[in-house]
């Protein structure tokens, strides 16, 4: 498979006649039925209709407005993301929009995502003209890249091991003109990504380690490295059924920083970009790697595994050292990469390390300001020690059981000392509950702030 299909047309085009629809949020209900016709608002009264986020009513001829598109608090554009598939099929305009505009497109936009890979659409989501001020551009892009990420993550792993996700890659490479590569099978020990290949031996599909370049050489530097395990069954140390039924989610950090990296290529970010994923499944057969083996790693520590289940640190510490070593100015991972993490925020909140407490602030302003947020987290040094191991450099997940997402931050940061500037983005990518413009599933979670931020740092 070389390529992910998404919605190809996401907004009306220009001069589009098209349907008209007001926003109204719950606080403002009165004053907006107040100047509808009394017809219409006794229509609206009726249909029970209290502006709740993403609700929708169609008025009757004669109102001045189409529709009325439900806002709720009103704190996010995402509040009307609903309205994509609650509004009837066809071209619709916002009278005015209390959001960003560009902001309001990208929310509408991700309000009609369906994965169709399997199942025919529903329906098709109604389509916004966009909003006076708005960047369309931007928009289509922003959420072309949401669509792309939420795409592979919702793909199951049949249809999603590493050569799978390598074609993406190079399909997304070529639609760009970035070139793409991969170091597959034992070519990793013969090119010392020792780790990446312990950890992805044991299945059929082969480990790689894919890399993505793009851009003008002489720009500045900027290595996104995501998190490629296409499949955790938990490895030796195997997880029960209920623990293996999301798992085809756990190279949602390659998902997140594929969708940024469209992202950035579509809008020519004058960045030069290092994508690199360290792509495996964590299977299970005779040669599968053992809680108590010693691995080497690529910047020569040796790590005593833990736990065959706490694999995702290992391929990223090897993918990391790769890119360091091109020095980029500005280095970001992004995984799914501990549970702990999931009890501390919960779903909705991209947990992110690093020691740049300006950056982390950027981070955090960006992620507000478009509703993905993001919250820093402290890596404690005090808990560095619990990586320790009598007999190698460090253990991959040392002892105690507590700080989880903590102490495999602080494991990350073994292998990251030579970093001008690093972050580590510990997420979800994925929806338990739908909310408006967030449906179940796979989900862009963090990276649009990082868009944000990197727009602002490199003069997109």
């Amino acid at each position: 498979m070389s390529a992910i299909s998404t919605a190809p047309d996401l907004f009306a085009k220009p001069g589009a006649d098209a349907r008209s629809a007001r926003i109204v949020t719950a606080a403002g209900l009165d004053d907006a039925l107040d100047a509808l016709p009394d017809a219409a608002a006794r229509h609206v009264r009726a249909s029970g209709f209290e502006a709740g986020a993403s609700q929708v009513v169609i008025l009757p001829e004669g109102a001045g407005v189409d529709a009325l598109i439900g806002a709720g608090a009103g704190v996010s554009a995402f509040d009307i993301a609903g309205a994509a598939m609650g509004l009837p099929e066809g071209d619709w305009a916002l009278e005015a929009t209390p959001y960003d505009p560009t902001e309001t497109a990208i929310a509408f936009a991700l309000g009609g995502y369906q994965f169709t890979r399997y199942k025919s659409a529903k329906r098709q989501p109604a389509r916004l003209v966009a909003p006076e001020g708005c960047d369309a551009a931007e928009a289509s892009r922003v959420a072309a890249g949401a669509m792309l990420t939420r795409d592979l993550v919702n793909t199951p792993a049949g249809d999603m091991l590493p050569s799978h996700l390598q074609a993406v890659a190079e399909g997304l490479a070529a639609a760009h003109g970035a070139t793409c590569t991969a170091i597959v099978g034992d070519e990793l020990l013969a090119q010392n990504y020792p780790m990446i290949h312990a950890v992805g031996r044991a299945s059929a599909d082969a480990p790689r380690l894919i890399e993505m370049e793009w851009g003008d050489p002489s720009h500045p530097r900027l290595a996104l490295v995501g998190k490629g395990v296409c499949f955790d069954s938990g490895g030796l140390d195997i997880k029960p059924a209920s623990g293996m039924l999301l798992m085809k989610k756990d190279m949602g950090g390659s998902a997140n920083v594929l969708g940024l990296a469209s992202i950035i290529m579509d809008a020519k970010l004058p960045v030069r970009l290092h994508v690199l994923i360290p792509a495996v499944e964590n299977a299970i057969s005779a040669n599968a790697f053992r809680p108590g083996d010693i691995l080497q790693s690529r910047n020569g520590l040796t790590v005593e595994v833990g736990n065959t289940d706490a694999e995702g640190r290992l391929v990223l510490a090897d993918a990391l050292t790769r890119a360091i070593e091109s020095d980029p100015e500005l280095l970001i991972d992004m995984a799914t990469l501990t549970g702990a993490a999931r009890v501390a925020l919960g779903p909705e909140l991209a947990p992110v390390y690093t020691e740049d407490e300006a950056f982390a602030q950027s981070l955090k302003d960006a992620g507000a300001a478009c509703d993905d947020p993001v919250f820093p987290m402290p890596l404690w040094s005090g808990y560095d020690s619990w990586l320790d191991s009598d007999i190698a450099d460090l253990s991959s997940t040392g002892k105690g059981g507590f700080a989880g997402s903590i102490t495999a931050a602080l494991f990350l940061r073994r292998f990251t000392s030579e970093a001008k500037t690093w972050a580590h983005f510990d997420i979800f990518a994925w929806n338990p509950t739908a909310r408006p413009g967030r449906p179940v599933g796979g989900e862009m979670l963090g990276a649009r702030a990082i868009w944000n931020v990197l727009k602002a740092k490199f003069g997109g």
